[in-house]
């Protein structure tokens, strides 16, 4: 599993010409999930997400977290996080999980970070335009096979 983390001053997502989800400052989260991956596998990297630390504090070093700052979620789904690219131009996407079981458990993320802070999404499977002003900028990725 992975999460490619922005950290944003605002987000927004929208599908048909519809803003379905927006924030202000937090993270906007692109969420791959790939066969194999189960819920113990999601709480590990929900708790990891939850507990970054990479807002500025008063001198300026990134040492602030999302709940001290009242930031809030932009979760989206993308596959596209296991494009693998080794053989020719043409990604092949076969380590992603099947659609059923990816959205299961993107459903099962949000609903656990839901406990937690404020969460907009994205729609699962749509087509999908996102903006962002990315703060810093600055992106992690985090990956379950790096924790």
């Amino acid at each position: 599993m992975r999460f490619l983390i922005q950290r944003v001053k605002e987000a927004s997502v929208e599908t048909d010409g519809d803003i379905i989800g927006a924030i202000e400052q937090g993270f906007l989260v692109f969420v791959g999930i790939c066969e194999g991956d189960d819920k113990p596998t999601a709480d590990k990297l929900i708790k990891k997400l939850l507990g970054l630390r990479i807002f500025g504090d008063s001198e300026g070093k990134t040492n602030i977290s999302l709940s001290d700052v009242g930031g809030s979620l932009l979760i989206v789904s993308q596959f596209t996080l296991y494009a693998d690219c080794k053989k020719g131009n043409r990604p092949s996407f076969i380590k992603a999980a099947t659609p059923d079981k990816a959205e299961e458990l993107y459903e099962y993320i949000i609903s656990k970070c839901r406990k937690h802070t404020d969460v907009s999404t994205g729609s699962f499977g749509a087509d999908m335009k996102v903006s962002l002003v990315n703060d810093g900028p600055f992106t992690i990725l985090l990956d379950d096979k790096e924790l």
